[in-house]
């Protein structure tokens, strides 16, 4: 199906001008303090759309802020190192992070670590409007051979997308970037024709860099069967942390998913266009 981004005007959320609306959403979940953490967290981050914004070496975005604003009231303070996404969830594949957010819920990430689900995600192929025919599955994007993909790095949507991107790859068409606005640029300027993630996450990206102006009102979002709803998350480790803080980060998480902030933080940053096509309550 052929999607215009046209008509809604862009919204963005303040994230530096103070966290009222965040710190009203947990106040009445944050009322007990929970079990406090032994030492602080380590959570490494990369940009991550709305998710998690690096601007000049500050973090900010859903998920740090809503962790800042709740992780003193129960006793755990969470520091979160910049890394390359790839970097982000080799740490955690390798004990050497506390916690990877936001992430999609897959099944080796279970094998060592405890998810907490925030919301409903789902990818899309996304690129720039045109006259295209659609393309409704993933069969018909591995014959479409002309076609140049790009992903990010150590971004995972679930066993299809990996399956996919690899025989993207034997094909000679996929384009691995480090982050999200790499993608965004080669997007915009014509060297790739799609990519492959969550809607929100590059709506944020774009929002954030000034080279592609202009670019957000011209996606073309196409949902497949093979990139189905999943879960996500934050997920906590099973290898680095011992079992009191992974219960006390446990706490800690549940106690934001059921406040609501993290829904209420795209609602308030995107566009109702871009919610529909990739964001839901879990």
């Amino acid at each position: 199906m052929k999607t215009s981004m046209m008509g809604f005007p862009r919204r963005r959320l303040p994230w530096r001008g103070g966290l009222a609306w965040l710190l009203a959403l947990v106040a009445g979940a944050a009322g007990a303090a929970g079990t406090p953490c032994s030492r602080d967290i380590s959570a490494p981050v990369a940009p991550t759309g709305a998710s998690v914004i690096i601007e000049g070496g500050n973090v900010s975005g859903i998920y740090p802020d809503l962790l800042r604003s709740i992780g003193p009231r129960n006793g755990c303070t969470i520091l979160f190192p910049i890394v390359p996404r790839a970097r982000q969830v080799a740490m955690f594949e390798a004990g050497k992070a506390d916690m990877l957010v936001p992430a999609t819920r897959t099944a080796a990430r279970d094998q060592i670590g405890i998810f907490v689900p925030m919301m409903g995600h789902r990818a899309t192929l996304i690129s720039l409007a045109s006259d295209r025919p659609p393309i409704t599955s993933a069969k018909e994007l591995l014959e479409r051979r002309e076609l140049r993909v790009a992903v990010v790095r150590g971004f995972d949507h679930g066993e299809q997308y990996t399956a996919l991107v690899k025989e993207l790859a034997k094909q000679g068409r996929l384009f691995t970037e480090v982050d999200v606005s790499a993608v965004a640029r080669l997007l915009n300027m014509g060297a790739v024709d799609m990519t492959i993630m969550g809607p929100t996450i590059l709506a944020g990206a774009i929002a954030h860099e000034p080279r592609v102006n202009g670019m957000l009102d011209k996606l073309r979002l196409e949902p497949i069967p093979e990139l189905p709803w999943g879960q996500s998350g934050a997920y906590i480790s099973r290898l680095s942390l011992s079992p009191e803080d992974q219960q006390a980060l446990r706490e800690l998480l549940e106690q934001a998913a059921k406040s609501g902030a993290v829904m209420d933080g795209f609602r308030r940053y995107h566009r109702p266009d871009i919610l529909a096509a990739s964001v839901r309550a879990h």
